[in-house]
């Protein structure tokens, strides 16, 4: 079964930054993943990315790793083993195709998973499940710890401060002495 995390399990003082679909919209952020080399995961679903895949081309070309979200964003938990199993195989085969990678990290949407969930993962070659700790990347909590994956832009929030909400918690981790690693590095 894959591993469901929050956090990677390390000594290490690095955190994970990852991001839902809509990170390629914003070109300001892409340059700012490439000129500071960020390590960055993006976490898509067909649907949002479809029209945009030549902009997450230019965003894996910054240097972001692009993983799976399922192709429409439905929610998983409490689905049918068929169905959840479809919707994660075909989120990993339409970006493989079309990105030439096969993605081996998948977030459920609304962070929502069961039992069935991570069996039709593992029948889909997942290695893990992706959560999040939001309250560390917004500052409703002082506490930082080696490992945490963080996902910087909050839903619902507009995109045009995807890049603002990014160089703010980057300068929180700098402050703490953090470094921001590649997620599937230390997976």
């Amino acid at each position: 079964m894959p591993e469901v995390l929050d956090r990677v399990p390390t000594r290490d003082k690095v955190v994970f930054l990852t991001y839902d679909e809509g990170a390629e919209r914003d070109p300001r952020f892409v340059e700012m993943v490439r000129d500071l080399r960020l390590p960055i995961s993006v976490f898509l679903t067909d649907t949002a990315a479809g029209p945009a895949y030549a902009r997450l081309a230019r965003l894996r070309a910054a240097g972001a790793t692009i993983e799976n979200r399922t192709p429409d964003h439905a929610g998983l938990r409490g689905r049918p083993y068929a169905e959840q199993r479809a919707q994660i195989c075909a989120g990993r085969d339409r970006l493989r195709s079309r990105l030439g990678r096969r993605p081996v990290l998948l977030r459920p949407p609304y962070g929502r998973y069961d039992r069935t969930t991570l069996r039709a993962a593992a029948d889909c070659g997942i290695k893990a499940l992706i959560l999040w700790r939001p309250t560390h990347a917004y500052g409703r909590s002082t506490a930082l710890h080696p490992g945490d994956i963080l996902r910087p832009h909050e839903p619902g929030r507009p995109l045009a401060s995807l890049t603002s909400e990014t160089t703010r918690v980057l300068r929180r981790l700098q402050a703490r002495g953090f470094t921001v690693a590649r997620l599937e590095d230390y997976l």
